[in-house]
């Protein structure tokens, strides 16, 4: 068993509207929850959430010519996380893509790559020095933020029965992710 002690487990954008039903749901991707919660019973230093949070003309939407459909409004239903996402081990709550004009797939950086969200900051400031990342989409946001995640110096796990794509074919993502330093690790690891 590792040592959580100076360990964070950060759920990624785990909201209804990436979930069946929502605006920009990832196939299956209520099929994590349950091993989500149990990753949440773990003592962890701290449980980090991060939260698309975006304004209603968000840069990423289709009708600004984006490549998503409207998706996390700020303060709507969407946004919100799941009621079947266990909220008391939830320490923290990051949230990203919130400037208009900017969006950010990274739970670190916004996609300028050169604005921070405070995630950094953050666990530095809780001597965090590994990370566990769950969450969805596994292909673009769960591997934006671990790259990332490695990049800051930590020590970096994804967990992929905890993470689902939106592509089918998870194999290619989770090659990349361990060539860039990532291991994949196994629910039962923790």
């Amino acid at each position: 068993m590792t040592d959580l002690s100076r360990s964070a487990l950060i759920l990624v954008d785990i909201q209804n509207d990436f979930l069946p039903g929502g605006t920009l749901a990832v196939p299956d991707g209520d099929s994590i929850l349950k091993a989500v919660n149990a990753l949440t019973r773990r003592p962890f230093r701290a449980v980090v959430a991060t939260q698309d949070w975006h304004p209603p003309h968000h840069c990423s939407f289709s009708p600004q010519g984006g490549p998503w459909p409207p998706h996390c409004v700020a303060g709507t239903h969407g946004a919100d996380f799941p009621d079947s996402l266990r909220p008391e081990p939830v320490t923290h709550i990051v949230r990203k893509g919130v400037l208009q004009e900017r969006d950010s797939y990274s739970g670190f950086l916004d996609n300028d790559r050169a604005t921070s969200t405070g995630l950094d900051g953050l666990l530095k400031g809780l001597d965090v020095n590994h990370v566990i990342i769950c969450g969805l989409a596994l292909d673009y946001c769960v591997t934006a933020t671990a790259l990332d995640a490695v990049l800051c110096g930590y020590q970096t796990d994804v967990v992929p029965d905890a993470c689902r794509g939106i592509a089918g074919d998870s194999r290619t993502v989770l090659e990349k992710l361990e060539s860039q330093g990532v291991l994949l690790t196994s629910l039962h690891d923790f």
